[in-house]
């Protein structure tokens, strides 16, 4: 009764698979006798947030805790002071 009713997806009357027709090769001799390197693909780092070390961590989570907190307080400060007033 609750559950989604999701669309049936289409099925393909006919499968086509096509063949391998091998292509013509052409091999060209080098222009030069030397041998060539690629460059080195250059190296990112894994992410964004990747040079943020524990201590960073520790101080961004310290700071959200007490920030927390005193949040609280507040809210906390101010429903017992309308209770007072009742």
């Amino acid at each position: 009764m609750f559950r989604p009713k999701y669309p049936e997806a289409p099925k393909p009357s006919i499968v086509h698979v096509p063949t391998a027709v091998p292509a013509a090769q052409h091999s060209h001799a080098p222009a030069c006798s030397c041998q060539h390197t690629t460059a080195p693909a250059p190296t990112r780092p894994a992410g964004a947030l990747s040079g943020i070390n524990a201590g960073t961590v520790g101080a961004v989570v310290t700071v959200g805790i007490v920030l927390t907190a005193l949040l609280a307080a507040v809210v906390m400060r101010s429903l017992l002071a309308s209770q007072r007033r009742r």
